[in-house]
C-alpha cells in the first residue's frame, strides 16, 4: 500500500526530504536553547557576570530566531509537498478510473469512488503533511531531549523512562480500539454520497411524489450513524491530552522534587550536583520530551483515521483494468460484419451465472437488426460484447473478420458508435456535447447528422440554437430531445457499426420512423442494431431477433416471425390492440 501510493509523490519527493531535513533541525536549535538557558543562569545571573549574560543572550537571540525560520520554512514547504501529493492521488485515482472497463466500475459505487476522491485524499492529505513534520520533529525531540537530560543528571532523567512505557501503551490502546471505528464511518461516507446523489438525480420524482419528509429522514438516519461514530472515535482520542497532562505533571512535580533536594544537598555547586539552571533546563526538557510523546499521539490519532482512507485509495490506484489492448493491436476495423460464435458471458459478480448462453448470430455490413425481448432478457448485454464494453466468458466474437480482442481499443470503439440507455448529455453547448462524436466535425456534418436524428428542428428552434446551452446530465431538455441528440452525436463517428439500446423509447412513432428511414437512405453500409421495445421500430429491419433469458429464441422478418415466433406475435398482437384501443 505504501508502495502505490508513494508513487504519487513525483515532483514532490524533494519538497518531502527539505522539510524532512528543515523539521530536524528545528529540533536541533529548540534542543541547544535550555543548554545556553542553564549556562546564562548559572554562569551568568547566579555569578552576577552581566557580560556573560549579554553574551549567552545574544546567542539564544540567535537560536530563537534560527528555530522560527526553519519551523516556517519547513511548515511552507511541507504544505506546498501535501497538497502536491494530494493532488497527483486524485489525478492518479480519475486516470485510473477513465481506463476501468464495465466490469470494474462494477466493483465500485460511484459513491464510493466520490468518496475516495475527495474525503478520503484530504485525510492523507493532513496526515502526510503531519507525517512529514511532526512525525520527524517528535521523535528527534524524544531522542535528543533524553540524551541532553540524562547528560545532565542520570538519576532525575530515570523519571521519563518510567512515564514512556506506561503512556505509550495507553497510546496504543487507544489506537487500536480507534481504527476500527473510522473503518466504518468511510463507510457510511459511501452510504451518504450515494444516497445524495440518488436524491439529487431523481429530484424530480421525490417532488412529484411528495417525499421530501421521507428523503430528509433518510439522510438524517445516515448523517446520524457518521456523527455517532466520529463522536465515539474522537472521545477515545480526546484521552490523548489528560493522559499527556497526567505524565507531563507527575513528571514536572518529581523532578522539581528531587532536583530541589539535590540543588540544597550540593549548594547549588555544579561540581558537586545539580544546579539551579540546570533544574530548570531539565523541567524545561521534561516538557519537550512530554510535548513531542502528545505530538506523536496526535500523529498516530491522524493515521489511525487516515490509514482507512490510504487503504481505500489504494484499493482504487492498484485496480488494473479487466480489457486492455492486446500486444499487438489491429487498427483498422475493415467493415460492420459481425459474428458472434458460440458465446456466453457472465458478469463478474455473478460468475456462475451465465447471462448469455450459446450466442450464434451472423450479421452482414450493412444489415439492420432489430432485438426484442423482454426485460432481463439480456439484450443490453449482448451488444455491449461488440465494442468491449465487457468481454466475452466463452467463444468468440468477431467484427470485420477479426476478433474484437484483437483490436486496438481506440480503433475499434470509434468504429462501433452505441447510443445507450441511459442517455448522458454534459454540461455545455449542444455543439459541444455533439462534438464528443467527431472533435474536429464542420459545423455542416453536426446538422447534418442532427437532421438524420430529427433533431435539427428543435434545435434550430431554441434562442441560441447549436450554441444553447445544456445543463448537467441534460435536465433542460425533454427524454425525447436528450436521445435525438445522442443519436446525433454517435452518427458523428461516421462508424462502422451504429447500436442504438432502446434509444427512440421517449419519441414518438412518427419521429421514430423517419430516423429508421434517414438511417437507410443515408447510412446504408453502415451495420445497424436496434434494441427496442415497439416492434414498430424494428419491423422493417433486415433481420429481427427475438430474446429470452438470454438466448435468441427466434429470428427472422418481420412476416417471417408472425408465422413462427409465439412470442413475437404475441407482442405485436398486444401493441397492436394497445393502438386501437388509444385511436
Amino acid at each position: 500500500m505504501l508502495k502505490t501510493l508513494a508513487k504519487s509523490l513525483r515532483n514532490h519527493r524533494k519538497g518531502t526530504w527539505i522539510t524532512i531535513f528543515l523539521s530536524a533541525l528545528e529540533v536541533v536549535f529548540e534542543i541547544v536553547i535550555p543548554l545556553w538557558m542553564a549556562n546564562l543562569i548559572d554562569f551568568g545571573i547566579e555569578a552576577g557576570n552581566m557580560s556573560v549574560v549579554w553574551e549567552y543572550g545574544a546567542a539564544l537571540l540567535v537560536f530563537a530566531l534560527l528555530q522560527l525560520i526553519t519551523g516556517i520554512l519547513s511548515a511552507r514547504i511541507g504544505a506546498k509537498a501535501a497538497t502536491g501529493f494530494a493532488a497527483n492521488l486524485r489525478q492518479d485515482m480519475y486516470n485510473n478510473v477513465q481506463t476501468f472497463a464495465f466490469s470494474n466500475i462494477d466493483k465500485f459505487s460511484t459513491a464510493s469512488i466520490v468518496t475516495r476522491l475527495t474525503t478520503d485524499v484530504t485525510n492523507l492529505q493532513n496526515a502526510y503533511q503531519m507525517l512529514i513534520r511532526m512525525a520527524i520533529r517528535s521523535p528527534v525531540m524524544l531522542v535528543f531531549s533524553m540524551v541532553v537530560s540524562f547528560r545532565i543528571n542520570s538519576e532525575i532523567s530515570m523519571i521519563f523512562l518510567a512515564v514512556i512505557p506506561i503512556l505509550a501503551l495507553l497510546l496504543g490502546l487507544i489506537v487500536v480500539r480507534t481504527h476500527p471505528i473510522f473503518e466504518r464511518v468511510f463507510h457510511t461516507y459511501d452510504e451518504l454520497n450515494n444516497m445524495v446523489q440518488e436524491d439529487l438525480r431523481g429530484i424530480r420524482v421525490v417532488k412529484s411524489f411528495n417525499q421530501e419528509e421521507y428523503e430528509i429522514k433518510k439522510f438524517k438516519g445516515i448523517s446520524q450513524k457518521i456523527y455517532e461514530y466520529f463522536a465515539k472515535g474522537e472521545r477515545l482520542i480526546a484521552l490523548n491530552a489528560p493522559l499527556m497532562q497526567i505524565c507531563m505533571y507527575t513528571c514536572m512535580i518529581l523532578i522539581s522534587w528531587i532536583g530541589a533536594k539535590a540543588i540544597i544537598a550540593s549548594g547549588n555547586d555544579p561540581a558537586l550536583g545539580l544546579t539551579t539552571g540546570n533544574l530548570t533546563a531539565l523541567i524545561t526538557y521534561a516538557i519537550q520530551i512530554l510535548a513531542s510523546l502528545m505530538m506523536l499521539s496526535m500523529v498516530f490519532a491522524m493515521i489511525t483515521i487516515a490509514s482507512s482512507s490510504a487503504q481505500r485509495i489504494a484499493e482504487l490506484l492498484v485496480e488494473k483494468t479487466d480489457i486492455a489492448n492486446p500486444e499487438n493491436p489491429v487498427y483498422e476495423v475493415k467493415n460492420g460484419d459481425i459474428d458472434f460464435d458460440h458465446v456466453s458471458f457472465a458478469y463478474a459478480s455473478k460468475a456462475d451465472t451465465d447471462v448469455l448462453k450459446d450466442i450464434n448470430l451472423h450479421i452482414t455490413s450493412g444489415q439492420t437488426v432489430g432485438i426484442i425481448g423482454g426485460t432481463g432478457s439480456s439484450k443490453s448485454s449482448l451488444v455491449q460484447l461488440i465494442p468491449r464494453l465487457y468481454d466475452v466468458t466463452k467463444g468468440s466474437l468477431r467484427l470485420g473478420d477479426v476478433d474484437v480482442r484483437n483490436y486496438d481499443l481506440e480503433a475499434l470503439r470509434n468504429s462501433v458508435a452505441m447510443v445507450l440507455q441511459k442517455n448522458e448529455l454534459f454540461s455545455g453547448t449542444i455543439t459541444e456535447n455533439l462534438r464528443w462524436g467527431d472533435e474536429n466535425a464542420s459545423q455542416e456534418e453536426i446538422e447534418h447528422a442532427c437532421r438524420l436524428a430529427q433533431a435539427d428542428e428543435f434545435i434550430k428552434a431554441m434562442p441560441q440554437g447549436y450554441d444553447t446551452y445544456i445543463e448537467q446530465g441534460g435536465t433542460n431538455v425533454s427524454g425525447g430531445q436528450k436521445q435525438r441528440l445522442c443519436i446525433a452525436r454517435a452518427l458523428l463517428k461516421k462508424p462502422k457499426v451504429l447500436i442504438l439500446d432502446d434509444s427512440t423509447s421517449a419519441v414518438d412513432t412518427r419521429t421514430d420512423a423517419l430516423i429508421q428511414k434517414a438511417f437507410s437512405e443515408y447510412i446504408p453500409t453502415t451495420t445497424k442494431i436496434i434494441i427496442a421495445q415497439r416492434i414498430s421500430s424494428v419491423q422493417h429491419a433486415d433481420l429481427i431477433l427475438v430474446m429470452d433469458e438470454g438466448r435468441i429464441v427466434a429470428s427472422g422478418t418481420h412476416d417471417e416471425l408472425l408465422q413462427n415466433s409465439d412470442i413475437y406475435r404475441e407482442v405485436y398482437e398486444s401493441q397492436q390492440k394497445g393502438e386501437s384501443e388509444d385511436e
